[in-house]
């Protein structure tokens, strides 16, 4: 089922649609004492199926949890997977302890109530701000994440530290763009090596010419040199 995270990662860089008949809806629940909002979309297909899949969506900078389930409905709908965009607080971006792991645990377990969920099967994707923040849970939450992925983000080496303290070498896959101005290569490079350092095997994908823009990635991806992304370890 890791596939399925991995896979659909790749295919987002594709303009998504919802139908009519699938919609994301706005919730809130209380955590740490605060009333916080998610979004949350059931594909149709997944109240007629078994135990589902959970995608935790974290989203960027400036952004909502809806920034991220509108850009993931169709692979939902066509994988089975439940969605839920989480906010960060406002003003803070991603931050610990606000924004996790609490927050996100209480999050997953009042969904886990609600939803015919499969508890092996919850994974996390980031952007940018979220990315980091997904890859941080990855260390600290290791036996709780399925596994994670990221897009245009990377831990800050003040955090290396807490890699070789995860009981579980979480799968972790990365994709940066070469053109990046916010998390240049080496950065996300470091990132990359520290894990390895610390046990894990994360992959990461360089993706030529693409920058740090995630919503309309693949017009920005193939824009400027026109190759094909690079996987590397």
């Amino acid at each position: 089922m890791t596939r399925i995270v991995m896979c659909c990662v790749a295919s987002l860089i594709l303009p998504l649609v919802a139908s009519a008949a699938d919609k994301v809806t706005k919730e809130t629940l209380v955590s740490g004492g605060r009333s916080r909002t998610y979004y949350l979309f059931v594909p149709q297909s997944v109240r007629k199926m078994g135990p589902a899949p959970l995608l935790v969506l974290l989203h960027g900078s400036g952004r909502d949890g809806r920034s991220l389930t509108d850009k993931w409905e169709s692979v939902a709908k066509k994988e089975g997977i439940i969605l839920v965009g989480p906010d960060a607080l406002p003003g803070a971006g991603w931050q610990i302890p606000n924004d996790g792991p609490d927050y996100l645990h209480d999050l997953v377990e009042e969904l886990k109530q609600q939803l015919n969920i499969d508890p092996r099967r919850v994974y996390l994707f980031g952007h940018s701000a979220g990315a980091g923040h997904a890859l941080m849970m990855a260390v600290l939450e290791s036996e709780y994440f399925a596994a994670v992925a990221v897009h245009a983000g990377a831990m800050h080496e003040s955090n290396f530290r807490w890699i070789e303290r995860a009981p579980r070498k979480t799968p972790i896959a990365i994709w940066v763009g070469t053109r990046d101005n916010l998390f240049p290569l080496p950065v996300v490079r470091a990132t990359r090596d520290a894990l390895k350092a610390g046990g894990f095997a994360p992959e990461l994908t360089e993706i030529s010419g693409h920058t740090h823009w995630y919503y309309d990635a693949r017009r920005r991806s193939t824009g400027a040199s026109g190759r094909s992304s690079a996987s590397t370890r």
